[in-house]
């Protein structure tokens, strides 16, 4: 063959493999044709503006706020016992249980907790760094899962959308939805749990590219026959695997995640499978695919979970530690550690707890008034009369309440609605992962309508909420210049027009939530306000 013909023959080998990457991914994994720092440097900036959102004097109010009252002791509790012990109960106050030199407030057994140990480490770790007596140190892990989680979101949805102007605006409406801020300046369980549901989904994205791109090469190479090739090792969804599993050591809900982030990726290897060729798509998927999925996930969610409790394993003062010693297993039983039949013991009354949990609770919140913030939590609240603490008015408020960003959650809304019909009738895959975030976080709630739960529980679907709204707006802005038809010159004035117009009323949703922040930052912040201004920002008389 001669020079010229081998050349030929290379230049249609790379042009198969592109035909098939373009039909896999739909363009390029990364966004191509910019420098590097046009798709990092505005997110830096907007992850570095809404950490300060979130530091910004975070220490305050310096007293144990709403559930922190049961985190942040077991917090101290596991980093000075390596598990949770009760508390005595005549100690109430934060200074008088952490000031250095009084006498240790915890019994020598264990506390019945209901949550797994994982967000109470979190916690932990910043009471280490910067004291135990600290408000901002037991706050400070909350801040900075809530700010990096602000450029995670970033550039899951610049990968996801394929833009980086989509990615920064997911960065902003993330920086600016209230219930996220609320939670990333409080030290609940909460915020812990949408870091690493959010973690894990922008692992299973980055292993979406990744396994697509492998796939594109081999078939280029050797071509499609039976199920296609093997995929091989696909170290992003072991990450996400063991977000997943920390996820769920955080809190139980996590499970759920995992059954419909592990769902998802073996559904989006069959879809590649039937985009190169592969007849029996859905069995080759299957077949080559939904085993290594589970080895990458579940095992290692398990196994994961597991060491999450190796403080409760290693002591003999962990609430029911010794269950399986004093009731001896028969038959096959008895093949199983005392230490894991213990464990299992626990989770069996954890659970009957979580499932009978019916108290009643002023700011008990229905999910199905979730999207649309009707009940949110009040964490804090305050009054004062003239005089009082500053108070230059007949009456002032201070308050902390739960309440997501109105103009994104209503926004929401809407945007949900598009997803569906996106999904449903042009089967757009992105739509479908967005949907996925929804399942996972929000419908198994319905489950336990009776059950006593609270609105602040939906900062884990936050980042999905920002997702839906910023591929509202995407398909408001419509294509990009450069899309086939402006290259064909075919409707480009009005493409261009549908395009300002579209970038006119998207600017006005982020400029809306930007602003609903500001309006409602002195009830995010527990501001000294006057008791009429706090009136003002109860909207909805289910907000008081």
């Amino acid at each position: 063959m001669s020079a010229t013909k081998a050349g030929a023959a290379g230049v249609e080998h790379r042009r198969s493999e592109t035909e098939v990457r373009e039909r896999l991914l739909g363009g390029p994994a990364e966004t191509t044709g910019e420098p590097w720092w046009r798709g990092w440097v505005p997110l830096l900036v907007v992850t570095a503006i809404g950490g300060l959102l979130r530091f910004w004097r975070l220490g305050e109010p310096h007293q144990l706020v709403f559930d922190e009252t049961y985190y942040v002791k077991q917090g101290y509790s596991l980093l000075r016992h390596g598990v949770e012990l009760a508390t005595d109960s005549a100690v109430p106050t934060p200074d008088a249980l952490f000031t250095a030199g009084t006498p240790d407030v915890f019994g020598t057994t264990g506390d019945f907790v209901v949550h797994p140990p994982v967000g109470k480490w979190m916690i932990a770790a910043g009471q280490w760094l910067f004291g135990v007596d600290s408000s901002f140190g037991w706050r400070f892990s909350a801040a900075l899962v809530g700010t990096l989680s602000i450029l995670v979101l970033g550039r899951a949805a610049r990968r996801l959308f394929r833009s980086t102007l989509l990615g920064v605006t997911a960065a902003v409406l993330l920086a600016s939805d209230g219930l996220h801020l609320v939670e990333s300046r409080t030290s609940l369980l909460d915020v812990f749990l949408a870091w690493w549901v959010l973690v894990a989904f922008a692992c299973l994205l980055v292993d979406r590219d990744r396994a697509r791109e492998r796939l594109a090469r081999l078939v280029a190479e050797h071509g499609v026959s039976g199920p296609g090739p093997r995929l091989g090792w696909r170290p992003w969804r072991l990450a996400a695997g063991v977000s997943l599993g920390l996820a769920c050591g955080v809190k139980w809900s996590g499970l759920y995640v995992l059954a419909v982030f592990g769902l998802l990726t073996v559904l989006w290897d069959a879809g590649a499978r039937r985009a190169v060729g592969v007849r029996a798509w859905l069995a080759a998927a299957l077949r080559r695919d939904a085993a290594p999925a589970f080895a990458s996930t579940v095992p290692v969610a398990v196994l994961v979970y597991l060491a999450s409790w190796s403080g409760w394993f290693a002591s003999d003062a962990g609430w029911g530690r010794r269950w399986g010693a004093e009731h001896p297993a028969t038959g096959a039983g008895a093949l199983v550690p005392d230490a894991l039949r213990s464990l299992w013991h626990y989770h069996q009354q954890a659970y009957s707890f979580h499932v009978g949990l019916s108290s009643p609770h002023p700011y008990a919140a229905n999910p199905w008034s979730w999207l649309v913030q009707g009940r949110p939590t009040s964490f804090f609240y305050e009054g004062s009369a003239r005089g009082e603490g500053g108070c230059a008015a007949e009456q002032c408020s201070r308050a902390i309440t739960s309440l997501g960003t109105p103009a994104l959650w209503w926004a929401g809304v809407l945007a949900l609605v598009v997803l569906l019909w996106c999904w449903a009738l042009r089967r757009d895959w992105r739509a479908g992962a967005v949907l996925a975030g929804y399942a996972a976080t929000y419908l198994p709630w319905f489950q336990y309508q009776q059950r006593t739960i609270f609105t602040f529980y939906a900062v884990v679907l936050v980042p999905f909420v920002v997702l839906a709204v910023t591929y509202a707006l995407g398909v408001l802005l419509g294509p990009e210049p450069g899309a086939s038809v402006l290259r064909s010159g075919a409707g480009a004035e009005a493409a261009l027009r549908r395009r300002r117009l579209g970038a006119l009323a998207a600017g006005a949703v982020v400029v809306g939530c930007v602003a609903c922040l500001a309006f409602f930052w002195p009830v995010y912040t527990a501001q000294l306000i006057p008791y009429e201004s706090w009136q003002d920002r109860m909207w909805l008389p289910s907000w008081v």
